[in-house]
């Protein structure tokens, strides 16, 4: 028995949430599991924004709607489909990353502490799910407005986002791609 194995294989990727809103002190484990995170040359490129508040979330939401609908049907997902999909799945709280602009790694950087908050919300028995596609907000006319209203220090970019809450869905794990390992030895 290994806790940290047992919760990466217990993780999903939920996308459906109760109303109810995370406590002060989940919300700092979160934090602290990202803030925890390793980065390149221990540089730190990202800043954490943590939104509760729905009346924003809505707004990002419109205008990843706006930007998505500009593209080929065919390279958008299919859940836009369905008029009524929200990209943040209702969560009660999304927790937006951005990073340094200028930082080489702040991609790679943000995605180790985005996997860290992940896998800290799965030990409190929260569930969460991995959302680039708000990035499309960023691409929006109201970009440089969403930046402010989410505290984006002015040298940082959206990077990534996450959705979290109690699930209300129950996925069954997905099976492993292993044909996509080889090994030189």
């Amino acid at each position: 028995m290994n806790q940290v194995l047992d919760t990466i294989a217990a993780r999903r990727s939920h996308r459906a949430y109760a109303p109810t809103q995370l406590t002060e002190e989940q919300i700092q484990i979160l934090l602290k599991a990202g803030m925890d995170s390793p980065s390149a040359v221990n540089r730190q490129p990202w800043h954490f924004t943590v939104v509760q508040n729905q009346a924003l979330l809505k707004e990002i939401n419109q205008a990843v709607w706006e930007e998505t609908m500009k593209q080929n049907p065919e390279n958008r997902s299919p859940r836009f489909a369905d008029p009524n999909f929200d990209v943040f799945y209702h969560a009660p709280t999304v927790i937006f990353i951005s990073a340094d602009k200028e930082n080489y790694w702040n991609h790679m950087d943000s995605g180790i502490a985005c996997q860290n908050i992940c896998l800290a919300a799965e030990s409190i028995g929260l569930g969460t799910v991995i959302l680039g596609m708000p990035r499309a907000a960023f691409q929006n006319e109201k970009a440089d407005q969403f930046r402010k209203a989410l505290l984006f220090p002015e040298t940082h970019e959206f990077t990534i986002a996450i959705a979290v809450g109690t699930p209300t869905d129950h996925k069954p794990a997905h099976l492993p791609a292993t044909d996509r390992i080889s090994f030189v030895r």
